[in-house]
This record gives structure tokens, sequence and C-alpha cells, in this order.
């Protein structure tokens, strides 16, 4: 079992910036894949950033060049760096993790972004 709480939502406007936390207890952090994901009202939760136990990162293309994923083994944190931010990256973000394939992905609770003027 993993635990994952997320923080670091908020309300900004365009062109501004937002880091998320994801704490994950409950299993040995390093060797966990990390992921953020994001889903806004009406529409698929997707993909936007992952990064391996090896820190290995992959982006969606929407968020390619203003997200940075990272993570703080000693922490047992993961982070996501939104810069740039727009309208259309409102929506509720999710922590996830997982040891790998055939493994359970564990997901954290969310938290809100909204990104207005």
């Amino acid at each position: 079992q993993v635990q994952i709480v997320e923080s670091g939502g908020g309300s900004v406007q365009p062109g501004g910036s937002l880091r998320l936390s994801c704490v994950a207890s409950g299993n040995t952090f390093s060797s966990l894949i990390m992921g953020w994901h994001r889903q806004a009202p009406g529409k698929q939760r997707e993909s936007v950033a992952a990064i391996s136990s090896s820190g290995i990162m992959s982006y969606g293309d929407s968020v390619k060049g203003r997200f940075f994923i990272s993570r703080d083994n000693a922490k047992n944190t993961a982070y996501l760096q939104m810069n740039n931010l727009k309208p259309e990256d409102t929506a509720t973000y999710y922590c996830g993790a997982t040891l790998g394939r055939s493994t359970p992905y564990y997901w954290g609770q969310g938290t809100q972004v909204t990104v207005s003027s």
C-alpha cells in the first residue's frame, strides 16, 4: 500500500507559476515511479508528467517546456513545477505512484489548480 497526499494547488493568473508537492508513504519511495495527472470538468484524466525511480522524466505534449517534474527521495516527495500557466491548465491535479507494470497504481485525493484572470 502507498498513501499519497498532494498539496500546493491554488488560483493563479495566466503566466503565473505554482509548485505542487506529493508525499508518498508506505513503501520505499525511491523504488516508486511517480506521476502527475490532471482532470478538467467534463474531460478525461490525462497524464501530465512522470519520473522513474532512476530519474527519467517524461511529459505530456501540452505541458512540455512549461512543467517540470522532480523528486526528493530523502523527503519521500515528488514535485511538479508549473510555469507560464494557461487557463487550459485549470484542472484537478492528481499524484500517482506505482512500482511498475502489473502492480497497483495508487492515487492521491487531488489538488485544484485554477488559472484565471
